[in-house]
């Protein structure tokens, strides 16, 4: 092997490559499009806002080929159309990023101890009881649901995809991201026990998949990156900017001590 195989042009080089980005338009999930589409891949990024990814593609904030994809990820319907539309249009998929989430039902008051609703056991119970339920699973049908449902609606065409790099970039697999979250991993409710909860459910989705493929022979890798807190507007839709900023610098062990930007 040329010791050019090494360069990181070489390394990250993603051309020819065709890239489904959930959520693209916005956050976190418009700073993988971009990352993605910067080093060479013709990047779709979808949500179900159509004027928020065209404006994306107008802006031209990204360097690279975006294409918006209207998906809403928890409509069967909707993921099969946008299957349809990758099928005409380029007839494989080589990366998938599950990204699209949402926070859910926040309960503020969990951690301020000197609130009343810390009186005592009941009044915390009766508290907590009062989250709602429809929000708990609108949150995991957006979070956890989309993992699956996209993934399997897409697996056709991530197939072809490995199969398209079989003599142009040999022991390459169309491969599966799902964003998680470090909240996870933690024992912490953090005043919301419905986000940790759907993206721990998230993480061992992520893992389940990965290991069936493997089992079952399915040439498409499955694996998850789980970032911190992040200011996007997913996040300062519940808390502010500035709490944000806090629990980076300190609520979570995060070596840089702050929000990611």
């Amino acid at each position: 092997m040329s010791s050019s195989s090494y360069t990181s042009r070489s390394l990250y080089d993603l051309s020819g490559l065709v890239a489904v980005v959930t959520g693209g338009g916005t956050g976190i999930g418009h700073m993988i499009a971009r990352g993605l589409a910067e080093n060479g891949a013709k990047v779709y990024i979808s949500g179900r806002r159509k004027d928020v990814l065209d404006k994306v593609v107008a802006s031209g904030s990204i360097n690279g080929t975006v294409v918006a994809l209207q998906m809403d990820v928890t409509d069967k319907e909707s993921i099969l159309s946008a299957t349809k539309v990758l099928e005409e249009q380029e007839g494989k998929v080589h990366i998938l990023v599950n990204n699209a989430g949402q926070v859910g039902p926040v309960s503020l008051f969990f951690n301020q101890m000197d609130a009343p609703e810390h009186k005592d056991a009941e009044t915390l119970g009766k508290a907590m009881f009062n989250e709602s339920m429809p929000g708990w699973s609108d949150l995991y049908a957006i979070d956890v649901f989309p993992i699956f449902f996209v993934t399997m609606a897409f697996l056709g065409l991530l197939d072809k995809g490995t199969k398209d790099c079989a003599n142009t970039r040999p022991g390459y697999t169309a491969n599966v991201i799902n964003v998680t979250s470090i909240s996870g991993l933690m024992k912490l409710a953090q005043d919301h026990f419905a986000y940790n909860s759907a993206k721990a459910a998230a993480s061992q989705l992520s893992k389940m998949l990965s290991t069936e493929f493997a089992l079952k022979g399915v040439l498409v890798r499955v694996n998850a990156i789980a970032p911190g807190p992040y200011e996007s507007e997913m996040t300062t839709d519940v808390i502010t900017p500035e709490e944000v900023d806090r629990i980076g610098k300190g609520v979570l062990p995060v070596p840089a001590r702050r929000a990611g930007k």
